[in-house]
């Protein structure tokens, strides 16, 4: 399960809104478009915006955040075969959450987690994990700085 720390680093790579944005502007949103988000990354489907049109409040969102991240807790138990640490099973769930639960599944990441000397097109799990750094084609500074987050807790079990 994610730890209080884990989720607290979450909430703080994500962001927070108790009110729809649109996920691809960062703008606010008063009517359902693909990328409507809420919480802390849920996309909203358009079957439920009536639900969230309107805001929710914090207690809600972190209702919200744990109903989201369980699926990625469950995914990394039943794809990760090697023991974890806490800090270690935090970051994979972290970075599960922003690139998507098939992606991490099929990911170098995985194959370089369960066998260090495993082949891949990478030289070793950092650069896998920190390749990791793009969205539509391009290379995002703000996804360098989570990989780089993300990392420290994996392999440092630093929490920053």
């Amino acid at each position: 399960m994610l730890s209080a720390s884990g989720r607290s680093l979450l909430k703080r790579l994500e962001g927070i809104s108790l009110k729809p944005y649109d996920d691809q502007t960062g703008f606010a949103t008063f009517k359902w478009v693909a990328g409507a988000t809420i919480s802390v990354g849920h996309l909203i489907n358009q079957s439920e915006w009536s639900k969230f049109a309107s805001g929710i409040s914090q207690l809600d969102a972190e209702a919200l955040l744990v109903r989201n991240v369980a699926p990625y807790e469950r995914e990394i138990r039943k794809v990760i075969t090697r023991s974890l640490s806490q800090a270690e099973f935090d970051a994979l769930v972290i970075f599960a959450f922003n690139i998507g639960q098939r992606a991490f599944s099929g990911s170098s990441v995985v194959r370089l987690v369960n066998n260090p000397n495993a082949k891949t097109g990478y030289p070793s799990l950092e650069s896998a994990w920190r390749a990791w750094n793009q969205s539509q084609g391009k290379v995002m500074k703000g996804l360098g700085n989570r990989r780089a987050a993300e990392w420290k807790l994996f392999e440092q079990g630093i929490y920053q």
